[in-house]
């Protein structure tokens, strides 16, 4: 009896001190849990603001592209009471990282001649890589800024509102860039709206994982 009792105190202590871990990672949790829903009324990121993007510099863009491109993801998606805009979301750093990397360079494109107009549905049909169709699309987007009597400044440059009439321009078609034969304006500018919301979705997912 005496032997039965002191296995089975030796079988709870066991016990007990398996348990430590299991508790400790729970009140850790709990203690997270607490920090992330603040306090009534809650307000979006009020627990977790969005982080600085971009510690490491741009990889691919000048100064200048940088700007421009930061400047077009934050029309394109612009802050509201919900999210951080497309700079904050880090949306100009993925392009530019991916411009540094094989999609920038066009790895998987076949990009010999000779070139044939294909239909809409095909995509761009020419020589240049992603990474030469921002650099030309970019420049050509400033130098109509600055030569429109309007504007007379780079698209950084213009007021919110004058941003999203160019934008919105460039979508329609009523705006045309000084582009290479074979890439249009509305090419460059659904290619540049595409990586955003690649770039956006991609924040999202990290912010709710980390979480």
């Amino acid at each position: 009896m005496q032997h039965h009792i002191r296995a089975l105190s030796r079988r709870r202590l066991l016990a007990s001190v398996a348990a430590l871990p299991i508790l400790a990672g729970l009140a850790s949790e709990l203690a997270q849990g607490r920090s992330l829903s603040g306090t009534v009324p809650w307000s979006p990121f009020a627990g977790e603001p969005p982080r600085p993007v971009n510690p490491l510099g741009w990889y691919f863009f000048n100064p200048g592209e940088a700007a421009t491109v930061e400047a077009i993801v934050d029309r394109l998606i612009p802050a509201d009471h919900l999210s951080p805009g497309g700079k904050d979301c880090g949306c100009a750093v993925y392009i530019d990282r991916q411009l540094a990397g094989p999609f920038g360079q066009g790895s998987r494109l076949y990009t010999k001649g000779p070139f044939m107009p294909g239909l809409r549905t095909q995509g761009y049909q020419g020589d240049l890589t992603p990474a030469g169709r921002y650099r030309l699309g970019l420049r050509a987007l400033n130098d109509y800024a600055n030569t429109n009597t309007t504007y007379k400044k780079d698209f950084r440059g213009l007021a919110p509102e004058q941003q999203d009439a160019v934008l919105a321009g460039l979508d329609s078609g009523k705006i045309v860039l000084k582009l290479k034969p074979g890439f249009s304006t509305k090419e460059f500018f659904e290619l540049v709206l595409q990586n955003t919301m690649e770039g956006f979705f991609a924040a999202t997912k990290t912010w709710r994982a980390g979480r």
